[in-house]
């Protein structure tokens, strides 16, 4: 059905990443490329300042580490670091990498959420792709 599938992961483990998974590799044609996507939330310049720089580094390497070993189940896998805010983040990897479907977990919602978390929201509002919202 899909030849490049995207799945956001938040390494907080607050989210179903197993089901997602589950879901690619239903959805996913043979030789199909899955992207495993963590977006970094902007840290303020003045915040900057006053953490060593190779914390980055070495966070950043540590993210990537842990996104190959979740999708090293997964064919043709690939782990992507991004940065930006996540659902803005997913929305346009998405829109530049060819991404024809987005797989996406969804927290619990609170009231202010309505139906979906704010990043899935996002995600399904301004994706130009299928996607995939795993509950």
């Amino acid at each position: 059905m899909y030849d490049h599938i995207l799945i956001p992961v938040s390494l907080d483990g607050s989210r179903d990443i197993d089901t997602a998974k589950k879901a690619a590799k239903v959805l996913a044609n043979k030789g199909a490329r899955i992207t495993l996507l963590h977006a970094f939330q902007h840290i303020p310049t003045y915040v900057m300042d006053y953490i060593p720089a190779d914390t980055f580094e070495h966070t950043r390497s540590a993210a990537k580490a842990e996104l190959e070993e979740v999708g090293a189940d997964l064919p043709e896998a690939e782990a992507v670091i991004t940065d930006g805010t996540a659902g803005t983040a997913i929305v346009d990897w998405a829109n530049k990498n060819e991404v024809d479907c987005i797989i996406i977990a969804s927290h619990e919602p609170e009231f202010a959420d309505y139906l979906l978390g704010s990043n899935a929201a996002r995600v399904v509002r301004h994706a130009h792709c299928a996607v995939h919202v795993i509950r």
